[in-house]
């Protein structure tokens, strides 16, 4: 077996159902607020273009997509962010983020030269599995209210910038909901061209906002004229965007030579989108529609959760995405775990999705709510949540 496997962490729902069990939850239905799952129904729409399409089952699909549905998705992104791109070699489909952000790896870490792969810290659990099993180092940026959930990119020592291959950021971030400004963005852009890695960036959030639509990092490369997008590949998802999380359709985005080699090993990886899933995938890029009647379903849990919350945990609103970050005042181990018995509500204690590094872990003390359930379910999740930090 490959011994880099015994390098992965447990999967922070594997550690959570640990610290669940042998425990009986209270006698009520049952609330998730803990997978970032979206519930809201996919669009009858696309359902249907998949129906009528499930002849094509007999057709092997391309790895690179068909032309149309890279065409779609230029489209989408010079809508969204006012960027013009190749939509014949700056574009890829791929069966969502989780897989295009593992693989990425794979291709870019030249694990002869000791790389590190930075990344923030808490984050999404699929940048460390995929640095340690492409053989790099992960390096851990602690995102803390000091640097505004963000990670301190001004504080990482040169020697770490010099072995640096990948860097992985997420924007709008998991699980804080920060958004990096087009300014930081073009620092990472230098710092990239000055010490020669490339750029990950997780945008698969980046279409659920209250008012102001969150910045990319092609869009910061277009703003300095750099239409190659050098160094820069970004990561979207319609799981998020268009409640599609079972369709597992997304794209990567960016620089032609990265992506390139990208390919390359995706031909030999086989994990071709389905053709049905890529007509259907063209229907929900092209409408935007759908979208935003998404994030008003999402401010209106917002709203309401926070009315709710605001008076008895320290907790905000996110720059973006549909997750809450509050502090939980005890043990965000001990707070979930009672929440369950209490009040059989569940979040993520923020412990499972950070390391601790120095003697810092900056998720312990938080938990993550995901607003993805019903408006009736997040108001009354919300309401034993309030009633249970009334018994601390």
């Amino acid at each position: 077996m490959n011994p880099d496997l015994n390098l992965l962490h447990p999967y922070p729902f594997e550690k959570l159902a640990k610290l669940f069990s042998g425990h009986v939850p209270a006698d009520k239905p049952h609330i998730a607020l803990s997978i970032g799952e979206p519930q809201h129904p996919a669009p009858t729409f696309v359902q249907q273009i998949i129906s009528n399409n499930t002849d094509l089952l007999a057709k092997y699909p391309s790895t690179a997509g068909i032309a149309e549905l890279r065409q779609s998705i230029a489209g989408w992104l010079q809508r969204r962010y006012a960027v013009q791109i190749d939509c014949d070699s700056q574009v890829l489909p791929v069966n969502g983020t989780r897989e295009a952000l593992f693989a990425f790896a794979q291709t870019v870490l030249d694990r002869s030269k000791q790389p590190l792969v930075v990344m923030p810290n808490p984050f999404y659990q699929i940048y460390e599995g995929a640095a340690l099993l492409a053989g790099g180092e992960p390096v851990y940026l602690p995102c803390t209210e000091h640097s505004d959930l963000q990670p301190d990119f001004s504080a990482v020592p040169e020697s770490v910038w010099q072995r640096c291959q990948l860097l992985y950021v997420c924007s709008p971030g998991n699980p804080t909901g920060a958004v990096m400004s087009t300014e930081q963005m073009r620092q990472l852009i230098d710092l990239a061209d000055r010490h020669d890695f490339v750029i990950a960036s997780d945008e698969c959030y980046a279409d659920i906002y209250s008012d102001t639509p969150p910045p990319g990092l092609l869009q910061a490369c277009a703003a300095i004229g750099r239409h190659d997008f050098r160094r820069c590949v970004v990561f979207h998802s319609l799981s998020k965007r268009s409640n599609l999380p079972g369709m597992r359709s997304g794209f990567v985005a960016g620089d032609a030579q990265v992506l390139g080699q990208f390919l390359r090993y995706r031909t030999y990886h086989g994990c071709a989108m389905p053709m049905h899933h890529q007509i259907a995938s063209i229907a929900a890029w092209d409408d935007d529609r759908h979208a935003a009647d998404n994030r008003v379903l999402y401010q209106q849990k917002f709203d309401a959760v926070l009315e709710i919350l605001g008076g008895v945990l320290d907790v905000s609103m996110p720059d973006a995405g549909f997750y809450l970050w509050p502090k939980t005042g005890i043990s965000d181990e001990t707070f979930a775990l009672e929440l369950k018995r209490q009040q059989n509500v569940t979040v993520l204690p923020g412990r499972y999705l950070s390391r601790e590094i120095d003697g810092l872990n900056p998720g312990a003390g938080r938990v993550r709510m995901a607003l993805v359930a019903s408006l009736e379910e997040c108001i009354e999740g919300a309401e034993r949540i309030r009633e249970f930090v009334g018994t601390l």
